[in-house]
């Protein structure tokens, strides 16, 4: 996308990007990847992949349709942003999963891993529900997470160090509808 389209692109609302980051063409294609690479790391069990709202329904929504096996699919959604461009540190749990976890294999769909806090207390949250397995998968990782205690086994992209929106990604709940992630001016 050309720096005049960025500019001119209405889903923007007037507003400019300083960069596309990754383009909708190469999201889709590492999303099918990594559809791929999930479904042969979980040929048995019961499969439950688990997003976590709101970032990372547009990603999960395309993951699960590229993951060739059975699964169920479930969210949680918990807040620590608010209308802030880094983390508070102070996760609060919205909307707990009704899905059944025990002995399940748990995915957890993250759209981006920065600092590692929300993740964190996540895991703690779910391991206590005795999973068979649990793992993360996120679209994006900034490698910056030096507090976060279970790694990353599934990544999209790594991310550089912006403040990145789109493909689920928001700054204040806007921008999760642009097909692409971007860096805000």
């Amino acid at each position: 996308m050309s720096e005049l389209t960025q500019k001119a692109d209405p889903r923007l609302d007037g507003r400019a990007v300083r960069r596309i980051v990754y383009d909708a063409a190469a999201i889709q294609a590492r999303v099918e990847g990594l559809g791929a690479e999930i479904t042969a790391a979980y040929p048995e069990g019961e499969l439950l992949v688990l997003g976590l709202l709101k970032g990372s329904f547009i990603f999960l929504s395309d993951l699960v349709r590229h993951i060739s096996r059975p699964l169920q699919v479930d969210f949680l959604v918990a807040s620590s942003y608010g209308d802030a461009m880094e983390s508070s540190g102070v996760v609060r749990l919205l909307y707990d999963p009704e899905t059944e976890l025990e002995g399940k294999h748990i995915l957890l769909v993250e759209d981006i891993v920065d600092s590692g806090r929300t993740l964190n207390r996540l895991i703690d949250l779910l391991s206590e529900r005795r999973p068979q397995s649990l793992e993360i998968c996120a679209l994006l990782h900034k490698h910056i997470a030096t507090e976060l205690h279970h790694p990353t086994r599934f990544v999209g992209f790594d991310a550089p160090h912006e403040f990145l929106v789109g493909y689920g990604l928001d700054h204040a709940e806007n921008f999760r509808h642009l097909p692409y992630v971007a860096s805000l001016e």
